[in-house]
């Protein structure tokens, strides 16, 4: 195994977290050294000093693509954080309803992972507008910055046990099994969810208009508080007036540091 020395490990963490924003303490060291050693030997290097000169001059940005799939976290299933989704359907949806009259709800699920989130916004959206549906535009933005999480996001094909937290009646109504034993959603379901690959780091983003809700959960954990503060303000601008953030129940924001108005746990709305 190549090891990885103070310089080496100085320079692509710092790297890491300028491009991710991930910040990557001394305890990840051996976490980074494991998850990078099949890459150093794909490419053929004998130090790290050497693997980070590479990864500095890349031009193609696939060693950065891959880079990004070996060191990022991934962990999502659906109905996570089950609290948000009834706070959904239950307050939120019933408001927009009667307050949107261009039936154009813009909902953003910011880190999507493999798709869990984004699925279930999108089948709980459904169950609620349900024969009004065709009359709203209610498309759920998912992006990510793994290449590797999106493409089986777009597959939208999930396992026996990965599906159980989800209600009998959408397994019966939006699932279907296919030939290898797992799920699949219809695609009324899959056509409601558009996956882009962006990097939330960006300084500037580009959406055309602010969302009324935004998911952006258990994402902050992996920054340190100055980007957090710099998300947090970017998240800020690109809701409309009134709209939502939820972030993840082991998050919090420092309300000193930015306009939220706390609602409820992990849930903050733009004044």
């Amino acid at each position: 195994m190549i090891s990885i020395n103070n310089r080496e490990f100085s320079r692509l963490t710092s790297y890491i977290q300028a491009r991710l924003g991930i910040h990557l303490s001394d305890e990840k060291r051996s976490l980074v050294v494991g998850r990078l050693q099949n890459e150093l030997t794909q490419l053929n290097v004998k130090s790290f000093s050497e693997y980070i000169d590479i990864l500095l001059q890349d031009k193609t940005g696939n060693i950065l693509n891959s880079l990004i799939n070996k060191i990022t976290t991934n962990h999502t299933y659906f109905m996570r954080e089950v609290e948000h989704f009834t706070f959904l359907k239950e307050t939120l949806l019933p408001q927009y309803l009667h307050s949107l009259k261009e039936k154009d709800l813009r909902l953003w699920c910011a880190a999507c992972s493999t798709g869990e989130e984004p699925y279930t916004l999108a089948m709980l959206i459904n169950d609620f507008f349900q024969n009004d549906s065709l009359a709203w535009d209610t498309q759920v933005l998912a992006t990510d910055i793994s290449d590797r999480v999106l493409e089986l996001a777009r597959k939208a094909e999930y396992s026996p046990e990965q599906i159980l937290p989800l209600p009998q009646h959408w397994k019966s109504q939006y699932l279907r099994r296919n030939e290898n034993g797992n799920f699949t959603f219809h695609e009324k379901i899959k056509n409601e969810v558009i996956f882009r690959k962006f990097n939330l780091m960006e300084p500037n983003y580009p959406f055309k208009r602010k969302f009324h809700i935004i998911f952006c959960r258990n994402v902050m954990i992996y920054f340190d508080m100055e980007t957090k503060t710099e998300l947090l303000c970017k998240l800020y601008d690109s809701l409309e007036s009134g709209g939502y953030l939820f972030i993840g129940h082991s998050e919090s924001i420092n309300r000193e540091s930015t306009p939220f108005k706390y609602i409820m746990p992990a849930v903050y709305r733009k004044e």
